[in-house]
């Protein structure tokens, strides 16, 4: 459906004689529009909704990169006795590769956490983080945020 849409957004450059970036952009929000309403038999809402989720899980992991950015901070200047650095065990929703890893380098991309290992069965992802005061507080953390998202993008 990607394709489908960047052809539409070039088809929108050809049609308006203007090849710029912007009209590009454009372009595509029109090719997008286009798809999500018009086509559904091609699987255009799905397509729709896996843009919005994968818009959704840029927002959400910018902000999550803002917070973890501000958490080291204050590791860095606070006391080191404060630290409880430990490794988790996340159980992980059946998942195809392409998932777990866009998952477990999400999760290895936010400071003060670190994707260490993948069970063989796929069906655990073990985290290590610089402040492990709630094991399962960060658990839960993962599975509502990275892998929620995760999951409604890679389907």
């Amino acid at each position: 459906m990607m394709l489908w849409n960047l052809a539409l957004a070039v088809l929108w450059m050809l049609i308006t004689n203007l090849f710029s970036f912007a009209n590009l952009v454009v372009g595509m929000v029109i090719g997008f529009a286009v798809l999500a309403f018009l086509g559904a038999p091609l699987g255009g809402r799905v397509y729709a909704r896996q843009v919005w989720g994968a818009l959704g899980l840029l927002v959400f992991f910018l902000k999550e990169l803002v917070v973890a950015n501000i958490k080291m901070a204050g590791f860095t200047l606070g006391p080191l006795s404060r630290l409880r650095p430990g490794i988790v065990a996340v159980p992980l929703e059946v998942m195809s590769d392409d998932a777990v890893t866009v998952l477990a380098n999400l999760i290895t991309l936010t400071p003060g956490t670190l994707s260490v290992e993948v069970a063989p069965d796929r069906r655990t992802l073990y985290v290590h983080a610089m402040d492990v005061a709630d094991p399962a507080g960060l658990v839960a953390e993962i599975k509502r945020g990275f892998e929620r998202r995760v999951l409604e993008v890679i389907k």
